[in-house]
């Protein structure tokens, strides 16, 4: 890192500060803070759900995989992106026609007030934990890049998510997410067409990496590899289509304006698909021992995608793509602690213990929630940071299917199978997690090697595909029986409940009239204030062509500058603010 890099970085937090305080200015109300007051256009939407579904974990444990595995972990975003396409044609929609302000008023509108609280004190914790992870990948990227300690770098960014998601609430958050993505992707563009051509080029890079990384017969002869990758696409399906994670599309205008999210999203992780894990392959060439160059680390592999940057990128770039894994994690983690907040104050605080507060009192509350779960998120990064022998990708999947999966199984089915009792939500939460708890138990490799005649050993990946995949199918396979016998005992469902879920169906199936149910839109007034942010943004890394570099370099800034300053132009071009 040189000092351009460092100013680089520096001139990053301030402008996420500046936009922070910017967008406070749309924030009258709860729904305001926590949903954007339900006005987002799509291509901002889309923008911020994109850079929700990811953090610095792709740089770090993700690479690791792509590393040391090759090709399979594409298999998580291809999955991710057709999941994207499935919320386009459903979940999306039908999330914005519930009409609430967070996802925990849909479970309770799907099955009743049990259920919510069951299902807001096991997502609190769950989120928070989920949150350390890309908190702890961020800690890991940023410990390689400054060579200082992972939990030193953890407090430090910890601390900066927190502040910029307390100022601007949700807005904040999705305005951030939409221009931190413009400056994402053209970054890893450059960073994949700089690594392919530091190797002698395309032809040279897959020769050298036909055998092992890009090697496709491995789905054959890799044991429980095609196992795994059929049940990574079930899991990110249920993933992104749940009641809970849907909720992205809360905040936009309409129906029609969710849809358009969500194929953006769809596409964007389409493309990150070759820029994000490209690099990391290329470094098995360039960068045989990674030991040597990041001897700090546990598991030096996580700093493949860095090492390869380092070695390629002009002076002053590297500052850009620290600014753009930073801008991963944050958006993941400022949304996750803004819908947390929200779910905290509104699905407990209002109408469990101040059921007369006001709008003010709310507003405070969920603030203060906000710095209290950043916290929280914080200590158990650093708790993780202590672990020994579990890398940060093993770390990632292996809680997403074990502890996480469990829960957002009956999310989706309750979407998806809709006359069923209200204790259907929380009594299949439990199945879920005995079976989890049961798999994990008992289904082990050793079990899988027996039964399925294993002779030759199992490698590490070999045993993380089995029981990763192992935990999807017996999960699902046990949620959707289990919601299928609880069907037989509808009717005898009380008739309150009967009129919530009744009434629930209706709002999934109705269309958002926006003018009649949210009033006056803000669409020229996004589109002035976004483009007018790209444009000094985009300016800045356009001058940074300036910074003694080969003409190359120089082309890269002018690149990553000029996609930025395009967007903005356009948005202000198209806007008509009065």
């Amino acid at each position: 890192m040189t000092p351009y890099d460092y100013a680089v970085l520096a001139f990053y937090f301030g402008f996420m500060l500046v936009i922070s305080w910017v967008f406070r200015k749309f924030i009258t109300n709860v729904s305001d803070y926590f949903r954007s007051g339900g006005q987002v256009l799509w291509w901002m939407a889309g923008g911020s759900a994109f850079m929700v579904s990811f953090s610095a974990w792709t740089f770090t444990g993700a690479s690791s995989r792509a590393y040391g595995d090759g090709w399979p972990i594409m298999v998580i975003y291809l999955a991710n992106a057709v999941g994207f396409f499935i919320n386009a044609v459903y979940f999306g929609p039908k999330m914005r026609q519930l009409r609430v302000v967070t996802s925990m008023e849909a479970v309770r509108q799907r099955f009743g007030r049990a259920s919510e609280q069951t299902f807001t004190w096991i997502t609190l914790p769950l989120q928070m934990l989920t949150a350390g992870i890309w908190l702890y990948g961020l800690g890991v990227f940023f410990s390689a890049a400054f060579n200082i300690d992972v939990w030193l770098t953890i407090v430090v960014t910890g601390v900066s998510v927190v502040l910029i998601s307390l100022i601007g609430g949700s807005w904040a958050v999705v305005a951030s997410d939409f221009i931190q993505v413009l400056i994402l992707m053209p970054v890893t563009v450059v960073a994949t067409f700089l690594a392919v051509a530091h190797v002698g080029g395309w032809t040279e890079m897959t020769h050298r990496l036909s055998a092992t990384a890009l090697n496709l017969d491995k789905v054959f002869t890799q044991d429980f590899l095609l196992f795994w990758c059929v049940a990574i696409l079930f899991k990110q399906f249920l993933s992104t289509n749940n009641i809970n994670d849907a909720s992205r599309y809360l905040c936009v205008k309409d129906s029609n304006h969710a849809r358009k999210a969500a194929i953006l999203g769809g596409v964007l992780f389409l493309g990150g698909i070759i820029v994000w894990f490209l690099p990391p392959m290329v470094a098995t060439i360039s960068h045989p021992n990674l030991a040597a160059n990041f001897p700090t680390l546990k598991e030096p592999a996580e700093g493949s995608f860095f090492a390869i940057a380092q070695a390629t990128f002009p002076v002053g770039m590297l500052g850009l793509l620290v600014s753009g894994i930073f801008a991963a994690t944050m958006s993941s983690m400022d949304s996750g602690l803004n819908k947390n907040a929200g779910v905290f104050i509104k699905n407990f605080y209002q109408p469990i213990l101040r059921p007369s507060a006001g709008e003010p009192e709310l507003l405070r509350a969920g603030k203060i929630t906000t710095v209290v779960l950043g916290i929280i998120v914080i200590v158990v990064a650093v708790f993780y940071s202590q672990l020994k022998n579990l890398t940060l990708f093993e770390l990632m999947v292996k809680f997403q299917v074990l502890v996480s999966l469990p829960y957002v199984v009956p999310l989706v089915l309750g979407l998806i199978i809709k006359r069923t009792p209200g204790w259907t939500g929380w009594s299949s939460v439990i199945v879920c997690f005995v079976v989890s708890f049961l798999t994990d138990r008992y289904l082990d490799i050793a079990w899988a090697a027996r039964t399925f005649h294993v002779i030759d050993g199992t490698t590490n990946w070999e045993r993380q595909n089995w029981e990763q995949g192992i935990g999807v199918f017996t999960i699902l396979a046990a949620g959707l029986a289990w919601f299928l016998f609880a069907r037989l005992f509808y009717r005898h469902e009380n008739s309150a409940q009967k009129a919530a879920i009744e009434q629930f169906c209706h709002n999934l199936a109705t269309p958002v009239d926006f003018a009649r149910e949210e009033g006056v839109a803000t669409d020229d007034k996004q589109s002035w204030l976004i483009g007018w942010l790209c444009l000094p943004y985009g300016a800045v890394v356009m001058l940074m062509a300036l910074i003694p570099n080969p003409l190359v370099g120089r082309l890269a800034f002018v690149f990553c500058g000029g996609v930025v300053v395009l967007i903005g132009w356009l948005l202000v071009r198209q806007s008509r603010p009065t």
